[in-house]
């Protein structure tokens, strides 16, 4: 479907590196990066806003990279949504099958029947001013699908909604997908956004695509200490490995895998387990550790405790935190799983 090669561009205060990717027909690709990584310039490039220094970038094997955006057939929804103040839903839906000069029944068609499966039919009388982030979105995104494009470009498309209407359209944009079969190229810096509509990503630090995977195998398998520290792996351990054991300043762990000499390894804090007692479990990895300090975060409270001179960051609810009683100074047993290890 569209495939970047060899995109570099500098942007301001961005630069873009070589980027390569490939889009494949019917995926829902996630660029996932920090603020500043360079996302947004990518995806401009994408869409013709902006020219790149060096690179090509194809669309069903068709080199689109010298044409301006209203030629390449692309439908790009910005993070601000871009609606048409002066008019009202229908017509903001309706803007793009009128340049393509489609025939007034047809458009009155097509704009009624997204807006039937994204649930706008009753606010297409209404003026952007007058609508929610929620319906805003929506009827951005009803824009972009209604010209039925090989490829829809989402840039943050939820960054600006408040987490109760973020977390319900992303349930309703996997139906939406389902439904309508779009292909799309979503950038975001939300980790969730990507563990729930992504079929693969593609992370993205410093203006470089550094790793690109199924979901679940980039989240479990970084490539390197600079993504795993990215996708929250805040345990980074450094010792020596002799087979399946880690020696770490008198502290022996057990590994996942067979390694030899000086080794890192990335331990997520959800994967950490705290007790007052030692835990009868799978996990062959238990320690006595002091607790150094506590942040609450809501419903969870992020935990940084101490083993030996070992730091390390655990993630427990705030009822857990309560039931246990923690607090600073005190002893408890902490135990992970050698799976949950990962080693670089």
């Amino acid at each position: 479907m569209l495939r970047a090669e060899g995109i570099s561009k500098d942007w301001k205060e961005f630069h873009l590196r070589d980027i390569t990717l490939e889009v494949k027909e019917g995926e829902h690709f996630i660029i996932l990066g920090p603020s500043g990584a360079g996302k947004t310039v990518l995806l401009e490039i994408i869409a013709g806003i902006i020219e790149p220094d060096s690179g090509r970038i194809y669309l069903k094997g068709r080199d689109v990279t010298d044409l301006p955006p209203e030629k390449r057939g692309l439908a790009y929804v910005p993070q601000n949504y871009a609606l048409f103040p002066n008019m009202d839903v229908f017509d903001n839906i309706a803007f793009g099958l009128r340049v393509r000069k489609v025939p007034k029944p047809e458009i009155e068609r097509k704009v009624r029947e997204i807006s039937k499966v994204l649930g706008i039919e009753h606010l297409l009388h209404r003026k952007p001013r007058t609508l929610s982030g929620g319906e805003q979105q929506r009827v951005a995104l009803a824009r972009a699908l209604v010209v039925e494009p090989p490829l829809i470009l989402l840039d943050e498309p939820f960054a600006n909604l408040d987490v109760q209407t973020r977390a319900k359209l992303l349930g309703e944009m996997k139906r939406w997908k389902r439904e309508l079969g779009f292909t799309a190229l979503h950038v975001t810096h939300s980790f969730e956004e990507a563990i729930s509509l992504g079929d693969r990503v593609g992370v993205m630090l410093d203006g470089k695509l550094v790793q690109v995977g199924e979901v679940r195998d980039v989240f479990s398998r970084p490539a390197s200490e600079e993504v795993a520290r990215f996708l929250g792996f805040e345990n980074i351990i450094e010792g020596i490995a002799e087979g399946r054991k880690l020696r770490v300043n008198g502290v022996e762990i057990e590994l996942p895998v067979e390694a030899e000499g000086k080794v890192r390894v990335g331990l997520r804090p959800e994967d950490i387990i705290i007790s007052t007692e030692p835990i009868r479990s799978s996990a062959r990895n238990e320690f006595k550790a002091t607790v150094e300090s506590i942040e609450e975060l809501g419903p969870l409270v992020r935990v940084h405790l101490s083993l030996g001179e070992i730091p390390l960051t655990a993630f427990i609810t705030r009822s857990s935190m309560l039931e246990l009683e923690i607090e600073k100074g005190k002893e408890v047993y902490v135990s992970f799983k050698a799976s949950a290890l990962h080693v670089f």
